[in-house]
């Protein structure tokens, strides 16, 4: 009886951690770039009563073992890097990925961070930067002489601007950082990764290039967050929950009646 107690209490500690992967990304369902998780379970240890093939007589097994389980927990959460839908803006300095790949953003200690989120913009040194003030990776510096309406960033990551008076010149190029497993990324928060162990080193290379998407300029990536999908899950979760929370009460009652056989 109180194994039953413990397996159901960990199917609804589960299910609160569900509920909290699928508030995030509910949370984050207009995030320029953001990816959705998934929590993942698995299976706690059971208690062996009696092992598969145990002998049962002088020739003969049991055809099956007697295990008892001992509940759920969260094993794991995924990110999952299927692309967003893409968004026109107008805004010359908006960016998108069409494909694999990412941003490439140089943190203020020196290190590189990488993005999927392309809402750059121009600090006071005319550099491309993120809404946080972190300049792209490239170094890419716009003429302070040119109008924002003549910055172009073509689909391969070239960059180029038309100073007052001049002609079209090019001030850049913008790479691109591709992952054999970006599932191992470390989010660091403001729509940032870093490598990980898992993730394998950055694969950098132009846009187009070997696996690595094309630029959209004037574009946005949004989240791939479906809300009626996280509806969906988390009508799933709260019936678990509820299912679970029987289950103590009905093996509460239980105990209940055994407890009220002598009087």
């Amino acid at each position: 009886m109180m194994r039953a107690l413990w397996s159901a209490a960990s199917g609804m500690k589960t299910q609160q951690d569900n509920m909290d992967v699928i508030a995030n990304n509910i949370a984050n369902v207009n995030t320029v770039g953001n990816k959705k998780i998934r929590a993942e379970f698995s299976d706690l240890l059971y208690q062996t009563l009696r092992q598969a093939g145990a002998q049962s007589g002088a020739d003969s097994q049991y055809p099956t073992g007697l295990q008892v389980g001992l509940g759920a927990k969260l094993a794991a959460t995924q990110r999952i890097f299927t692309e967003g839908n893409l968004q026109s803006t107008g805004n010359p300095l908006d960016v998108a990925i069409e494909g694999e790949g990412f941003f490439r953003i140089e943190m203020p200690d020196g290190t590189i961070a990488y993005t999927r989120d392309g809402t750059f913009k121009l600090d006071s040194n005319r550099r491309l930067v993120t809404t946080d003030g972190y300049p792209e990776a490239d170094g890419i510096t716009i003429d302070e002489t040119a109008p924002n309406d003549t910055i172009v960033i073509a689909s391969d990551g070239q960059v180029s601007c038309t100073p007052s008076g001049g002609q079209s010149t090019v001030v850049g190029q913008i790479t691109l950082a591709r992952f054999v497993n970006p599932a191992g990324l470390t989010a660091k928060g403001k729509n940032l990764f870093v490598v990980s162990d898992a993730s394998g080193d950055p694969i950098e290379g132009n846009p187009g290039d070997d696996g690595a998407g094309n630029l959209s300029q004037s574009t946005l990536e949004m989240s791939n967050v479906q809300i009626v999908e996280e509806m969906v899950n988390m009508i799933v979760a709260q019936r678990a929950y509820e299912s679970d929370s029987k289950a103590i009460t009905t093996s509460d009652s239980m105990l209940e009646i055994a407890n009220g056989l002598k009087r």
